[in-house]
């Protein structure tokens, strides 16, 4: 039988243990998870639910406000899943109805969340329709990719070297016209910094960003757990995209997080963004899974 509750820090383990069973291809390690339960971002009205048997974790939802879109009264539910054993019980209904009251409680009336293909029966029992197609991919990072050369007048710097401000707003103008199903809003810089600065597993070092003439102009960002990476945005700034800075930034990322350690690298992108998919096709990425953003309105 299994306990709905709210998730306490010292969960983090058991839920990375449980994501590595059901979503292996997502790379979020125990800080990070523990960090988010602990600290979550007062904007969003952040909270997670974990389900327990046996003093073991078996389920887990998140839900919040998307603040980072135009579109009024966005909530998301974000990666519930269940342990395979537990299904079939009830486990994925409770938790998803503990994160659609939450959202009603906070003024919610859309609600957007993501689904396996095999969850999709699943997701339309519960009112969801499915939207987006998005696609998982892998690299192997063993042998170490080169180091790109850049062109004359194009340097890639590691993050590390770089004042945050400057890397978000790269970061914050190149995200602005990616497919989604919600318009995007630039991140705050404080939001930013708290979720992707200030994120425990995010790798500095690796992190590249790509300078042309002095401005910065392409980011690729790296979030690691031990040695299994995942790059958490490569955009360019509009009006220096067609150079190929968001391949070169992404080259030296996956070089730099390969010397310190990284093994495998994931990634994914909606079926829409063809220029993604075509830099990561040109990187060697293979596809590993599929899952489908879903909708319903919350009445």
């Amino acid at each position: 039988m299994s306990v709905i509750r709210s998730a306490r820090p010292d969960d983090a383990p058991g839920v990375v243990a449980l994501r590595a069973v059901v979503h292996p291809y997502l790379v979020r390690g125990v800080e990070s998870t523990r960090r988010m339960i602990a600290h979550p971002p007062p904007e969003e009205d952040w909270t997670a639910w974990v389900a327990e048997a046996d003093g073991q974790v078996v389920g887990w939802a998140s839900a919040y406000r998307n603040s980072q879109t135009s579109e009024p009264d966005v909530g998301e539910v974000s990666t519930l899943h269940v342990h395979p054993a537990h299904r079939s019980q009830g486990v994925g209904t409770a938790l998803l109805e503990a994160a659609l009251g939450h959202l009603r409680a906070i003024g919610a009336r859309r609600v957007l969340t993501w689904s396996q293909p095999g969850s999709l029966p699943f997701a339309r029992r519960h009112g969801f329709t499915p939207s987006r197609e998005l696609r998982y991919s892998a690299l192997d990072l063993q042998p170490a990719p080169p180091m790109p050369e850049p062109p004359p007048g194009v340097r890639l710097i590691p993050a590390a070297e770089l004042d945050p401000r400057r890397i978000h707003r790269v970061d914050a103008e190149a995200s602005l016209d990616e497919p989604g199903d919600v318009p995007t809003d630039a991140m705050g810089y404080d939001i930013w910094h708290n979720e992707v600065w200030d994120n425990p597993g995010l790798d500095r070092n690796a992190s590249t960003v790509a300078e042309v003439d002095g401005t910065l102009a392409a980011v690729s960002l790296v979030k690691r757990d031990g040695d299994r990476m995942w790059s958490a945005f490569t955009g360019t700034v509009p009006g220096y995209r067609g150079r190929g800075l968001a391949t070169l930034a992404k080259r030296a990322a996956l070089h730099r997080a390969a010397l310190g350690g990284v093994r495998i690298a994931y990634t994914s992108n909606d079926e829409a963004n063809v220029p993604m998919l075509a830099v990561n096709a040109r990187l060697g990425y293979r596809p590993v899974a599929t899952g489908w953003s879903c909708l319903r309105d919350l009445t």
